[in-house]
């Protein structure tokens, strides 16, 4: 790889409680998940990063969740079909509507927390996920969980997608997400960060949790904004990928 794009999840502030420095990231990454009021976010908030991020050129993606103000969109929900395809198409259009007061567009969709573990395996609620965003705009990207099922059966399902990989979270040898219940689940030191997705990039390869090497398609590399190091672990990763000759540039722009 000779560039790559780095992410963050934004907007996730809700009224007077703040949730990361959104200014801060959107200064480093190259893609904003700009959250969509159902796990986090208010419009105000909203409408302020989409703001920034029109004013920095960062490609804007729309970060939905479950309807989960008070588990942060992290905790398993069983909708139906009916209300996961409705529940993504609203959210999608909520932003869509404050990124154009803005100046910008959505570009793509990247859904959050238990949404996205559970679209990566659940095909039924990843049907539902990939028919929300095709009714919407069927040019809109779907990042996903790189090697997860749900990346094939998008792709089959005529959707652009792109694998991801996370720059702070611990890998189990299958590929999956160590769970966030489990110690050593997100990893805060940025150096150890930074060098891990070194790897990545050059080998296509990272460690998991259990010292195996697992291969990765990686396109984008995400970094947690709500983490206390957020923002130096952001700043570490791309300092060490622009040292090392790559170049950092959203998907979206070819």
């Amino acid at each position: 790889m000779t560039r790559v794009d780095l992410n963050s999840d934004l907007g996730e502030s809700f009224g007077p409680w703040p949730m990361g420095d959104d200014v801060a990231m959107l200064s480093i990454v190259t893609s904003a998940n700009i959250a969509c009021g159902f796990h986090a976010g208010d419009p105000a908030g909203i409408l302020a990063v989409l703001k920034g991020a029109a004013r920095l050129g960062v490609s804007v993606g729309a970060h939905v969740g479950y309807r989960d103000l008070v588990g942060f969109g992290r905790r398993n929900m069983d909708p139906s079909s009916e209300e996961l395809v409705g529940d993504t198409i609203y959210q999608i259009g909520a932003l869509q509507g404050l990124a154009k007061v803005a100046g910008t567009r959505v570009s793509y969709v990247k859904p959050h927390g238990a949404l996205y573990n559970t679209i990566a395996h659940d095909k039924r609620q990843a049907a539902d996920v990939i028919a929300a965003i095709k009714a919407v705009d069927p040019s809109l990207v779907l990042m996903a969980l790189s090697g997860a099922p749900i990346v094939e059966q998008a792709r089959s399902a005529g959707l652009t997608v792109v694998c991801e990989a996370f720059a702070d979270r611990a890998y189990n040898a299958n590929g999956s997400l160590v769970s966030r219940r489990l110690p050593n689940s997100v990893i805060h030191d940025p150096e150890l960060v930074a060098s891990r997705m070194l790897r990545l990039v050059r080998e296509g390869r990272i460690t998991a949790i259990d010292g195996t090497a697992i291969e990765l398609e990686a396109h984008s590399i995400c970094v947690h904004g709500d983490t206390p190091a957020a923002v130096s672990i952001a700043r570490a990763v791309r300092d060490a990928l622009v040292q090392n000759g790559l170049e950092l540039k959203s998907f979206i722009h070819g």
